[in-house]
């Protein structure tokens, strides 16, 4: 596990300030660098040592069988896994004949720095051989958002103390040998050299290789180039073969000198084009880098990301460390959606093979959202895939013998990658949370077209979804019994409060979309009758309560579960799930994540703020929080509810989750979503912001650590700052895009608040705004470590 603080506070920068190799795959995964489509691990230029190679390719995958212990009718037989595609990122530096291994010889200095303003990982080594001769290397790799196909690493070698020979290797390598992490012997075969060459052509200081997946047939192509500038005899040559290629560039270089090798990638993959084609493909991209040059890819990735942060930078006082990781956060969660183009964001992004490299449902609900406000163009562009596997989703809602579309739980390319049914399969919730990502990108962009070409059949089939999946019972209360809600240690129960609820917006908006649309929605086969009772359904939905306790019931009958003995349970116990049987968690009072609070935040309207602090008192103390999805959640309930320090507290979780390791498999892959979280948790939590039937609305309250936090906004084209004080809140509208974009409506703590281009607005915050109840108790030994032993200002 990486020590806390193992990074060096920083606003914009993280620095790995020594080489710790009993932490490097950890670092691979902070280090990564992707666009949506390309993703690098932060493997060390020279490949070797390595916790874990790895390059990606958005969706690009292999089938391997999935092994039920008991088939079932229905289970997917199936799997999709990521694969490790050609690694481009090698770069191996022989010292007259010694190769350079921070292993060997003496590592005077070793620095990485991702420097989250530039989009690059640049590293300076200070080495000495082990015949005693000393060099200075310093590469700078970056993955390019403006050139989607595209990656370049910039690789300096000077000598310190006398002339050396030096030879740099730079390679194409595919079907890398990998650690083994799966203990099926058929998964193991499955991926096991997953690519068979297809094509490998050299020429001069260019290589490509192209293969084909064994089984799911996708082809890809790989792609380098250099541009060497060294002294005047340098030679240069590459040679091909099925599996790599390697340009081999040597001289001598004396001291004072430098050899500089430029490194041009690209990559494409394609289910339908030939070799032919993709071969020209990444040739073409190869030509347009080399074009744009170096320091043009430089230049355009600073220029991008000035853009994004631009629009969407939140700044913390008070607390340093929070500050660092929610832009470290952010950038992720950028990385993962720019440029995805009509694919996924999968969990890990494209840092990790964890999770297989699947997407789940906290995709349209924790990095979503935060998109959505910052670059709705990306955002657009997954629900734009999710429509695109509708046909899939229909089937698989056939083979369950509903209608609508039941999206997959964990998905590549759209079908049900998921063996275990009561996590996966009865987990339905999924398709209510891409319905409402669906309704808020539309209520935040105002983007018609959108909603006609994807959203309006999105809502369609996930309402006969739920039309089909539940029913009304003889009173006329309408109920969805079985299924699985966020909390998977509380599954296949019946009226499941998030499910139900999300459902319940699902169906009223789809009948909202067709009530605009109504030619289009004639054309989906949705008549008066259908919407009426998606309608009538929503109004009967049953939303459980224990009239007792005074509190929403997360399922049906959850508060007559019996209690977790948690005072029992030992600290090496947790997670649950791997000490404990299913049965025995399913049937008691504990919760992996939160579920009914997560229903506080996303359909807080449903909900009175004492039922809030109530149903947040109770669920706290029995939320053990074995997800990384739940801290965030809590903090932003914790914020609403008065609770300010825990809120806190949780937010630190959150937001450091991968620069801490504190789940102890960052090695994995970053949590995407739980530092999309960190954003959350700032806006929603200390920013108060909601944006409930279309209505945009803030009700800010600090903590007494944080002095100042100020974020900004997309809303219909317009650009909201808001900058949040212990005492008041200032609401400053930058631009506009439209004509009568020059105002904005929002409520302030209720109050209702028109804030106009150039003219900023001044509320205070209400003194009753932080005002809670009884201090919220933690089960024993899980409550988030508090903020204060850690807020400091950086030295």
């Amino acid at each position: 596990m990486i020590r806390e603080r193992a990074y060096p506070v920083e606003p914009w920068h993280v620095r790995e300030t020594r080489l710790d190799l009993d932490v490097l795959a950890q670092s691979e995964s902070v280090f990564a660098l992707s666009n949506g489509h390309v993703g690098l691990r932060g493997n060390l230029d020279e490949g070797e040592p390595h916790g874990l190679p790895g390059s990606y390719l958005n969706s690009f995958y292999e089938l391997r069988p999935l092994p039920h212990a008991e088939a079932g009718y229905g289970y997917p037989e199936e799997g999709q896994t990521v694969v490790n595609v050609t690694n481009g990122k090698l770069i191996r530096l022989l010292v007259d004949d010694e190769p350079f291994d921070v292993r060997y010889g003496e590592l005077r200095s070793h620095e990485r720095v991702l420097d989250l303003r530039s989009g690059t990982v640049e590293r300076k080594v200070d080495w000495v051989s082990p015949a005693g001769r000393a060099i200075r290397v310093h590469s700078t790799r970056l993955v390019s958002f403006t050139q989607r196909a595209v990656a370049a690493i910039c690789y300096d070698v000077e000598p310190l103390d006398g002339p050396a020979r030096l030879v740099i290797q730079s390679g194409l390598v595919a079907n890398e040998e990998l650690p083994i992490t799966k203990a099926d012997p058929r998964v193991a075969a499955a991926l096991r050299e997953p690519l068979q060459a297809e094509q490998h052509i050299s020429n001069g200081g260019s290589g490509l290789l192209i293969h084909r997946t064994k089984v799911s047939g996708l082809r890809i192509a790989a792609a380098m180039s250099h541009v060497v500038d060294g002294p005047p005899d340098v030679v240069v040559n590459t040679d091909a073969f099925p599996d790599w290629a390697r340009t081999t560039i040597a001289c001598v270089v004396q001291p004072g000198q430098r050899l500089r090798v430029v490194k041009f990638l690209a990559y494409g993959w394609s289910s339908q084009r030939s070799v032919p084609a993709l071969r020209d493909q990444v040739g073409a991209a190869l030509a347009a880098a080399r074009f744009t040059g170096w320091e043009g890819l430089c230049r355009d990735q600073r220029e991008y990301l000035d853009t994004f942060w631009d629009a969407a930078d939140v700044k913390v006082e008070g607390d340093p460390e929070v500050q660092q990781a929610v832009r470290f956060g952010m950038f992720h969660v950028l990385q993962a959606g720019a440029r995805n183009e009509m694919r996924p964001i999968p969990a890990k992004g494209l840092t990790g093979p964890g999770y297989d490299g699947h997407v789940f449902w906290d995709t349209e609900m924790f990095a979503l959202p935060v998109l959505i406000y910052t670059k709705p163009q990306a955002a657009a562009q997954v629900l734009r895939w999710r429509h695109a596997t509708l046909d899939l989703a229909r089937e698989r809602a056939r083979t369950l013998g509903l209608r609508g579309a039941a999206f997959p739980w964990r998905t590549i390319r759209g079908q049900e990658c998921s063996g275990y049914w009561p996590a996966g399969t009865a987990a339905f919730h999924i398709g209510a949370d891409i319905a409402d990502a669906t309704m808020r990108y539309i209520q935040v962009t105002g983007d018609e077209a959108f909603e006609r070409e994807v959203g309006l059949e999105l809502l369609v089939e996930t309402a006969r979804l739920w039309r089909s999946l539940g029913h009304h019972d003889r009173h006329g209360q309408f109920h969805i019994d079985g299924v699985t809600g966020p909390d998977e240690y509380t599954a296949v129960f019946n009226d499941n409060l998030y499910t139900n609820l999300m459902a319940q917006r699902n169906m009223l908006g789809a009948a909202e979309a067709a009530a605009r649309h109504p030619e289009l929605a004639r054309s989906l086969g949705v008549d008066e009758e259908e919407a009426a009772s998606w309608r009538d359904a929503s109004r009967a939905m049953v939303v459980p309560f224990d009239e007792e306790l005074g509190v929403h019931q997360q399922v049906e009958g959850f508060t007559r579960f019996q209690e977790w003995d948690f005072a029992s349970t030992k600290p090496e116990d947790y997670p649950l799930l791997l000490t404990h049987p299913y049965f025995d968690i399913y049937r008691r009072q504990v919760i992996k994540q939160a579920d009914l609070v997560l229903a506080m935040h996303w359909r807080g309207d449903a909900f009175t703020n004492e039922q809030k602090e109530r149903n947040f008192q109770y669920y706290e103390a029995r939320t053990v929080r074995d997800s990384s999805l739940s801290a965030c959640t809590q903090a932003v309930l914790a914020a609403e509810t008065g609770h300010l320090e825990l809120a806190h507290d949780y937010l630190g979780e959150a937001a450091l989750i991968d620069l801490h390791d504190s789940h102890a498999n960052t090695s994995d892959g970053v949590h995407l979503a739980a530092l999309a979280g960190a954003w959350i948790a700032l806006v929603a939590g200390f920013g108060g912001m909601r944006d409930h039937d279309g209505v945009l609305s803030f009700a800010p309250r600090l903590p007494s650590r944080i002095g100042r936090l100020d974020f900004s906004l997309l809303w219909r084209g317009l650009r909201l700052r808001v900058s949040v004080r212990p005492d008041e809140v200032t609401y400053f509208l930058r631009e506009g895009d439209h004509e009568d974009g020059s105002r904005m409506e929002l409520l302030h703590h209720g109050e209702p608040v028109t804030v106009a281009i150039g003219k900023p607005v001044t509320r205070p915050i209400p003194e009753d705004a932080t005002v809670a109840g009884p201090e919220p108790q933690q089960p024993p030994g899980r409550a988030p470590v508090r903020r204060s032993y850690f807020v400091s200002e950086p030295e």
